[in-house]
């Protein structure tokens, strides 16, 4: 008899390596299922997506495809089935490094996942969509570390500065938390825009691509935002949402998504020129994008519909 597996010692390695061997066949059971329910198109568009991971499959910021592939599972269904999303002039969308920069709305950031899901499922060909999100959900132990896996990254240039460096496509909504959390009677209202896009777009001479998306605004209605008890709570906004109060009430409402990409925009300048000079440029994107609203919302025959 070996008196090594038969020790404690060895017991314990025989424990761990039949954990191991569960943990590998549910590993593959679930991937059937991924693979089962992305089917055969968008398995190979993920395929033609230019991909980077380190030894161990996961990018410097976190991302891994293994783990993206998941998200896309109840992306898709909630982009093609739930808001029965259509896009419009995504042939705008150039090749190469691009900035991404669109309304921000709805409370809950679906708005980002659409714009992903549109590039990724309807461009051709695709491409991968990372996010500039807000830096509190840094602070979110799961939140923040599921973004990272999808390939979201806080908002900071330095991050954004490195991935247009490797000719990557930004989404950036410079309303922040200031425009996901307007209650309903300020929809389709641009808050005011920041400035670090237009910074970084200068920086490193990438053309700006503004999105407007229709739609999001009705998907939950919030009639107020308690600040002091965000402030309180350590959150950036707090919106109150009575339809939570009703049965199934956290889903979003079924309206229906239409995304329109405009002419990429292209800007000349100092990135470190005094605000006022590059508030006259984020101007023009932010009128671009509030007429390209007006405009949706007219051309829409319903928000469900």
């Amino acid at each position: 008899m070996d008196t090594r597996t038969g020790s404690p010692r060895g017991r314990l390695q025989r424990s761990w390596a039949w954990v191991d061997a569960l943990r590998g066949g549910l590993r593959e059971q679930v991937d059937g299922v991924v693979d089962a329910a992305l089917g055969e198109e968008v398995r190979g568009r993920l395929a033609r997506l230019p991909l980077r991971g380190g030894s161990e499959g996961v990018d410097p910021f976190g991302f891994d495809p293994q783990v993206a592939r998941y998200a896309v599972v109840a992306a898709r269904a909630l982009y093609r089935d739930w808001f029965r999303a259509e896009v419009f002039g995504l042939e705008n969308v150039p090749d190469g490094r691009v900035l991404l920069i669109a309304n921000h709305s709805g409370q809950v950031p679906l708005d980002g996942m659409a714009i992903a899901c549109a590039l990724l499922l309807d461009r051709d060909p695709p491409r991968f969509v990372r996010s500039m999100v807000e830096k509190w959900s840094a602070t979110l132990p799961w939140v923040s570390t599921f973004f990272s896996r999808c390939g979201q990254i806080v908002g900071v240039p330095e991050n954004c500065e490195r991935l247009l460096a490797m000719e990557e496509a930004i989404l950036v909504f410079p309303e922040g938390s200031r425009g996901i959390s307007k209650p309903f009677r300020q929809r389709y209202q641009l808050q005011e825009f920041g400035l670090g896009f237009l910074r970084l777009a200068l920086a490193t001479g990438t053309p700006v691509v503004p999105v407007a998306l229709v739609g999001a605004e009705e998907q939950y209605l919030s009639v107020a935002n308690l600040t002091p008890l965000a402030k309180v709570l350590g959150m950036p906004a707090f919106p109150v949402l009575p339809q939570l109060l009703l049965p199934g009430g956290f889903l979003p409402l079924p309206v229906r998504y239409r995304l329109h990409f405009g002419p990429p925009m292209r800007f000349t300048g100092d990135p470190d020129d005094e605000d006022h000079v590059l508030e006259e440029k984020v101007a023009v994107v932010r009128g671009t994008i509030q007429s390209m609203l007006n405009r949706g919302r007219k051309d829409r025959p319903g928000i469900f519909t």
